[in-house]
């Protein structure tokens, strides 16, 4: 993976402002193919991590044991609301 700065690192030059000196510059355009090109690189590694995060869970729920389901008669039911609450006219 690049670091933010490896990005522009090709298109940096250094220009002298009056009075002043070298100071690095990067060209609009430049700055924008570069933005460009890191949003696809993380949109690549996106798709990436997420691929093997999925087959990470996959792997765990194929060697998990399963537990069998509750039968409804084994389901508890609890009230929604707490007792005692006054009813709504």
């Amino acid at each position: 993976m690049k670091n933010p700065a490896d990005y522009l690192a090709e298109r940096v030059f250094e220009a002298r402002r009056p009075r002043r000196e070298l100071q690095p510059v990067v060209a609009y355009a430049d700055a924008v193919q570069a933005i460009a090109q890191a949003l696809a690189d993380a949109e690549k590694y996106k798709y990436l991590l997420l691929r093997a995060l999925r087959r990470h869970h996959d792997e765990l729920a194929a060697t998990a044991p399963q537990a069998a389901a509750p039968t409804p008669a084994e389901t508890r039911v609890l009230p929604l609301y707490p007792a005692g609450l006054p009813v709504a006219a």
